[in-house]
């Protein structure tokens, strides 16, 4: 999905990578991620958000959680927006700052004091009763907690797994009951997705969800709530920011972008943030047809993975589709008539979407890319833990 992008504007990487595993250094299955680009690229979003007044929270998710490179994101973009405790509890002993805890999924009641105490600028609540804990928890623990309200999602929009929210037509009578409870304060909404690359265009555009968190926004101060808070995240980039301001959020919540991997970056090489990883692997076996096998582990269900670099022949071969529910043991190549292309061993650059947190894959992070001088600065696993 990425690849041509990747060997256009980091072809450094792609060296790097390969000299990694065919020395040892790194394993097949290990996403080798460049940390002078995630920086560069926090940085690009930080200075588009200041322009246009939007404040960022960044997810990492994406990236294995990765602390070196937390630490790289948060010198541009100080706060985070945690999708779950155990990324929070990383994030924070990172050292960045919590922006928004809770927007995908709910916090724990009985985790909630621990957190509430680092002074988050927002927790997002699906419902009462996950307000009414927030407001108990910060009762306690003396304070006042700004809360997001989550908007369930227009019909048809919404990604299984991720079903919740205040549905619009309650959130009149939501907010009455929410008023009342003395620990919180209604500071904004969210919706997700927000945003999402058209599949003929490319182009970002609204979703119908968007609409209704604007909608919402919009409810909410007609009832008194001042300075409402609109997080808008989902394809959070340089090029979607303006979009953002245009209509009418505050906050955006930048994932891939760090990484340079939106879906306008599969289709334009040219999008200012440059693309910073790759996944190296190496093939296992050959079946009987030809056909080359790489080991797997980092291959994500809904990459758009397409071709496979063969460094040592040069060659680039296409990877053939596989079910979802399959574990993904292997990943076949499609060239049973080249198979001399592909010995066992052979080193294999693929670039395509990913979500590191939900593979079993090493990650490895590289610095000094952009000064010419990489060196290898730390192997970890897919949840950010030193290996």
């Amino acid at each position: 999905m990425f690849l041509d992008t990747v060997l256009t504007r980091n072809t450094p990487l792609v060296d790097t990578a390969t000299a990694l595993h065919r020395s040892g250094a790194v394993p097949p299955d290990t996403y080798v991620l460049d940390a002078d680009a995630v920086g560069a690229n926090a940085a690009l979003l930080a200075t588009e958000a200041d322009r246009l007044g939007l404040t960022l929270w960044f997810v990492v998710k994406q990236l294995g959680r990765n602390p070196e490179l937390i630490r790289a994101i948060a010198r541009h973009i100080p706060a985070f927006a945690a999708i779950d405790p155990s990324e929070a509890r990383l994030l924070h002993a990172t050292g960045a700052r919590a922006g928004n805890l809770g927007h995908l999924v709910q916090i724990p009641p009985r985790d909630l004091p621990e957190m509430l105490a680092w002074r988050p600028e927002a927790v997002t609540v699906f419902d009462l009763a996950n307000a009414r804990a927030v407001s108990a928890a910060a009762v306690e623990l003396g304070l006042v907690q700004d809360v997001l309200v989550r908007l369930e999602g227009a019909p048809g929009s919404v990604y299984p797994g991720q079903e919740g929210g205040v549905p619009l037509e309650q959130l009149d009578a939501f907010a009455a009951e929410a008023e009342r409870l003395p620990g919180i304060r209604i500071a904004g909404v969210t919706a997700f997705p927000c945003v999402l690359c058209d599949p003929v265009t490319r182009l970002p555009a609204p979703t119908p969800t968007f609409e209704l968190a604007v909608k919402a926004k919009d409810l909410l101060a007609s009832r008194g709530h001042r300075d409402m808070k609109l997080s808008a995240p989902s394809a959070t980039s340089v090029a979607t920011l303006p979009l953002l301001a245009e209509l009418g959020a505050t906050h955006g919540e930048p994932g891939h972008s760090l990484t340079g991997t939106t879906p306008l970056h599969a289709v334009d090489p040219h999008q200012p943030e440059q693309p910073a990883y790759v996944y190296v692997t190496e093939v296992a076996h050959t079946l009987a047809d030809g056909r080359p096998a790489l080991r797997g582990g980092g291959f994500y269900a809904r990459s758009g993975v397409r071709e496979a670099l063969l460094p040592r022949s040069g060659v680039r071969l296409p990877v053939q589709p596989s079910p979802a529910e399959n574990i993904d043991y292997y990943r076949l190549l499609d060239a049973p008539e080249r198979a001399s292309d592909a010995r066992v061993g052979d080193t294999a650059v693929l670039a395509f979407r990913t979500q590191i947190f939900v593979t079993r894959s090493t990650v490895a992070v590289v610095s000094g890319l952009s000064a010419g001088s990489p060196r290898l600065t730390g192997l970890y696993d897919a949840h950010g833990r030193a290996l």
